[in-house]
């Protein structure tokens, strides 16, 4: 089997796209796993493939997996370089805005320039059960139980849920064991995204995001989404947010409950090349 592929990145949050409009999507878990292994295959944060829509509105779809095989229901920077992806293969025109329909349901981009993309993330969700998140009601900050330890949360939902935890120094080593055991709890059925954001200043957050199925990451999305909104949802930043994570910057706008969130940063394509696949073990 050979696959065709492009190896793109958001602000080094890394991608492998796999073009599927016009065949079907046809890669195991196993075959995921080995393409985003970064020693033997081609390394990846995601694997995307880009598909004719199911939503009539739509103009396409794209499916997202993880590097252990795992479906996603959103990627923020991966549905920017969707959109730039979809430019430079003559679907999509700078100042053209389309519906694409990710796994999450539909999402308006908009390309302000060849790499450059505004994508309309949908209105934050905070209802616990569809985050999913186990508690008893809704709430701006939730207390989990790690070990002999109380951690406070914030919870929310942009197509994938996020547990948010503000701290005051991003290198602390405990985070390091803080991440995994946060994204793995007991209180998030489906897991969950751990972001943990320092608050610069009302307009300004620097951000590192444990993911689910990817572990840590230099950049997230949707964690930068989930950061503002919870952020915002306490009354901590503005309407406008830039959001520095290790890769780089995302500028995130909301309004605030009941509006759509705006999330625009840039999408880079790094090369073009073909997948060899030999003997995969599950």
């Amino acid at each position: 089997m050979t696959l065709a592929f492009t190896k793109m990145h958001g602000i080094g949050n890394d991608f492998v796209m796999v073009d599927c409009r016009r065949h079907p999507f046809a890669l195991d878990a196993a075959r995921i796993r080995a393409i985003g292994d970064r020693r033997t295959g081609v390394g990846f944060d995601q694997l995307i493939s880009i598909e004719p829509p199911r939503d009539p509105t739509c103009a396409f779809y794209y499916g997202i997996w993880n590097t252990d095989g795992s479906a996603s229901g959103q990627c923020g920077n991966g549905v920017r370089c969707v959109a730039a992806w979809l430019h430079r293969a003559g679907e999509l025109a700078i100042d053209e805005t389309v519906r694409l329909e990710s796994p999450s349901g539909p999402v308006a981009v908009r390309l302000l320039g060849p790499n450059e993309v505004t994508v309309d993330m949908g209105v934050p969700v905070f209802a616990p059960a569809q985050v999913p998140l186990r508690a008893d009601r809704e709430a701006a900050r939730y207390a989990v139980e790690l070990d002999d330890e109380i951690v406070e949360i914030g919870a929310v939902s942009m197509g994938n849920p996020h547990a948010v935890v503000v701290v005051d120094d991003l290198q602390a080593p405990a985070l390091e064991r803080l991440g995994p055991a946060l994204t793995g709890h007991p209180r998030f059925p489906e897991g969950a995204n751990t972001g943990f954001v320092q608050v610069v200043n009302r307009q300004q957050l620097r951000l590192r995001v444990h993911e689910r199925g990817s572990g840590w990451t230099l950049a997230c999305g949707t964690g930068a989404c989930a950061a503002m909104a919870v952020m915002r949802l306490r009354g901590e930043v503005d309407e406008r947010v830039r959001v520095a994570l290790p890769g780089g910057e995302l500028t995130i706008d909301w309004a605030g409950p009941g509006h759509t969130l705006w999330m625009t940063g840039p999408a880079a394509f790094v090369f073009e090349g073909e997948w060899l696949a030999g003997r995969v073990e599950s």
